[in-house]
């Protein structure tokens, strides 16, 4: 006979027989990443005040920079959240001041190391000692590739502590220079959350960089690398997707720092064309500060687009919030943080602060690792160099002529006489720092040396009248970086942007008298310029090349050869552009 159970059995039984209850999904994920770009080896805070923007709007002049300041603000951006990053947009090395560049820039990466960068895409000043150099920087050790000798002050040199990425340089059998992206995984299980960084420099670098350097090395489209790497991350399993591109965005000066209003630059068609999978774009080159949403150009392209701005001045504050559920990022944000330091102007008083930013407190450690650079390199950088009559000032707009450009190109042409030259050219995006002396004027070579950092030789050539008219065009092609060349004493020339491309040069003239095709002229440029760089083409096709001696000698004797050297009057190019 079947029995039944019973009433009591019954409802032992229905407790006991629960339903399994679904897991909560995982919670939302925030990695906090820190965004530099164009350290440029800037050891200490800059030479001068910048005027930056408070957190209402409100322009302040204040000291910034310096890598112990830098570890600082980018200790409390990591502060803010359990999972973190720090990424670079290149330019890390290169163009640096005499403490770091002495060195070859071995400090430079030492204090990355310790601040925990954890990927840096090459810019093309990471190319400025050769892509040979630039693997040793890299990977460690002490072969020397240069003039300079490597591991002078760290015998054991390792190299960085991070990947260098290059997604578009490719070498002559067929792989990429460094690799092309990295990933960084936070957490575990379900709640795990994977970062992939695709890095590249701008396809521009042979142009920007002495050609031997580069030698051997393809650098490809942009936008077509970026893509590429996008769906081999997505198939690895990337949950967010950052591009570390140098290349960047021009804003106007005193524009909103957090939008994308008034935008141009080669960055912009490299956007356009970007797989919509992309999630964050941290930029560079420019050395101009912004945060952009995308989405406000191309709202099928919602990335976030940041730059922070030039040497340490400013480090982005990044939030990606995460799905690990859905494998995707549900929400972005970021802004640039001013990184205020601690500055001495030259009578040895403390530079102004400002309340309205925060307050900095620097690394003790990284202080005293550059501590050690700049107390190597002190003797040197401390020799008389000569005296100005005031400060010679420069901006970040490198259209605008300065009194510093005049003089470097016064200085070339004085060097190059014996040479035959009549007019010599300076790049002002070479033109590094400004000049602010002590109180009687006086410079020092440290001073010289962060202005012209490069170590190029002097190239004096003839040209054509044709050709020099050709070569003040080149200033206003669309396609090249937007800067004036500053003209040497004598030399003049008047341009109008609103004329038609190849007809934007007004007027220029020589001692007063119009250029004239058909003569020939002997021209002055650095060596950096005499192999086309920054696009002037033109420079390569002169004859009867004398070669001289380092721009920066040049400078140093052009400023002791008088007891105090006057600033000219920055009266030498006109900008004739309708308002």
């Amino acid at each position: 006979m079947r029995r039944f159970p019973t009433l009591t059995a019954l409802t032992f039984l229905s407790a006991c027989a629960t339903v399994p209850q679904a897991s909560p999904p995982p919670a939302p994920v925030t990695v906090r990443i820190a965004g530099i770009n164009d350290f440029h080896g800037n050891l200490m805070p800059l030479s001068s005040p910048r005027e930056v923007q408070t957190p209402d709007g409100q322009g302040v002049s204040v000291p910034v920079g310096g890598a112990a300041w830098l570890a600082g603000a980018i200790a409390g951006i990591r502060a803010q959240n359990e999972y973190s990053m720090v990424i670079s947009a290149g330019d890390m090395i290169g163009a640096s001041p005499l403490a770091s560049a002495a060195f070859l820039d071995e400090p430079a990466i030492g204090v990355m190391n310790r601040i925990g960068v954890d990927f840096n895409a090459v810019g093309n000043h990471e190319f400025d000692k050769g892509w040979h150099e630039l693997k040793r920087i890299a990977e460690g050790g002490c072969e020397k590739h240069t003039l300079r000798q490597p591991c002078a002050v760290e015998p054991d040199f390792g190299g960085a502590n991070f990947p260098f990425l290059s997604a578009n340089v490719v070498t002559d059998n067929g792989e990429t220079l460094f690799p092309a992206y990295g990933l960084k995984t936070f957490g575990e299980g379900e709640n795990a959350v994977t970062i992939g960084v695709i890095g590249l420099p701008l396809r521009d670098v042979p142009n920007l960089v002495t050609p031997s350097g580069v030698a051997d090395l393809t650098f490809g489209d942009e936008s077509d690398a970026i893509n590429v790497y996008v769906q081999e991350l997505a198939s690895q399993g990337a949950d967010a997707i950052v591009v570390a591109i140098h290349q960047g965005l021009y804003n106007e000066p005193q524009s909103d720092t957090n939008g994308c209003g008034n935008v141009e630059g080669e960055l912009l068609p490299i956007l356009g064309r970007l797989d919509p999978r992309v999630d964050l774009v941290v930029s560079g080159h420019t050395h101009r500060a912004y945060v952009c949403d995308y989405a406000t150009i191309d709202a099928t392209r919602p990335f976030l687009v940041t730059s922070a701005g030039y040497g340490a001045s400013q480090v982005t504050d990044i939030a990606l919030i995460i799905d690990p559920a859905r494998n995707e990022v549900t929400a972005k944000t970021a802004h640039n943080v001013t990184v205020q330091s601690e500055g001495k102007a030259k009578d040895g008083s403390a530079l102004q602060t400002s309340d309205a930013l925060p307050e900095i407190t620097p690394d003790p450690a990284i202080a005293a690792y550059v501590a050690r650079y700049v107390d190597a390199v002190a003797e040197v950088a401390k020799r008389p160099a000569g005296k100005i009559s005031g400060q010679a000032i420069i901006t970040d707009d490198d259209e605008v002529e300065t009194a510093l450009g005049d003089m470097i190109a016064d200085a070339q042409l004085a060097a190059t006489r014996e040479a035959g030259a009549q007019i010599a050219l300076m790049n002002n995006a070479g033109v590094r720092a400004s000049l602010v002396p002590a109180d009687d004027g006086s410079l020092t070579f440290g001073d010289i040396y962060a202005v012209q950092p490069f170590g190029n030789t002097l190239i004096t050539r003839t040209f054509t009248g044709d050709q020099v008219l050709a070569l003040l065009e080149q200033q206003f092609d669309d396609a090249a970086k937007k800067q004036i060349l500053a003209p040497s004493a004598g030399f003049a020339f008047a341009y109008d942007r609103s004329r038609p491309k190849g007809d934007r040069i007004v007027s220029a003239t020589l001692n007063g008298d119009p250029i004239n095709p058909l003569k020939s002229y002997r021209l002055t440029m650095n060596s950096f310029l005499a192999a086309g760089g920054d696009g002037f083409t033109v420079l390569t096709e002169g004859t009867q090349t004398t070669t001289g001696g380092n721009d920066l000698d040049a400078f140093e004797a052009w400023l002791k050869a008088v007891p105090l050297r006057q600033l000219p009057e920055p009266d030498r190019v006109t900008n004739l552009t309708p308002r």
